[in-house]
């Protein structure tokens, strides 16, 4: 559990506006803090708790790159007040990269080519742990409708797709690392 007095002190710290208590649960840990009404889920999970593998790129939710799990729908968290999600069950990739090494959809985002700068992958791995939880079928139109939200500059998404539809169960895989302990 996290209280307030373990948030890092930020400049909007001094700002003089109102607060409201937030209550959240974040890949599995129980946060509450005291937050401003106007401050960014993207910026209290960036800024306040450390989990900087989410990006933000447009601000405006275009992009994708700011996407995480909030009570197991993907959402975009640069569109969100943090006051929104109170009570909510909240999933950053942090909360699902493997203890040791990449995951298994990050190993095959690795094997496709499916990623050059990385600076959309962190949405993209977010939106795929969904599909994955929702078990659906790699060669569903539903595939291409769910990556339709996120932009990447790099790849031209071909390879994406790849190891997006491998990772759903639609292609060659790299067998899944087990862990010896």
């Amino acid at each position: 559990m996290t209280g307030p007095d373990s948030i890092p002190k930020t400049a909007w710290d001094d700002l003089d506006e109102s607060r409201t208590a937030l209550r959240v649960v974040v890949n599995g840990n129980e946060v509450r803090a005291l937050v401003p009404d106007r401050l960014l889920l993207s910026d209290f999970l960036r800024d306040h708790l450390g989990l900087t593998a989410l990006k933000v790129s447009c601000g405006e939710g275009a992009c994708g790159a700011c996407t995480i799990v909030i009570d197991e729908e993907p959402a975009r968290s640069c569109t969100l007040l943090a006051v929104q999600t109170e009570g909510a069950r909240i999933v950053t990739l942090e909360g699902i990269n493997a203890p040791q090494g990449l995951n298994h959809v990050q190993q095959l985002f690795q094997q496709s080519h499916a990623l050059q700068c990385g600076y959309c992958t962190p949405g993209l791995l977010m939106t795929v742990h969904c599909m994955i939880e929702r078990g659906l079928d790699p060669n569903s139109d539903q595939v291409a409708q769910y990556l339709s939200g996120h932009l990447c500059r790099c790849t031209g998404y071909r390879n994406i797709l790849t190891a997006v539809r491998n990772a759903l169960g639609g292609g060659n895989q790299v067998e899944k690392r087990e862990d010896n302990g």
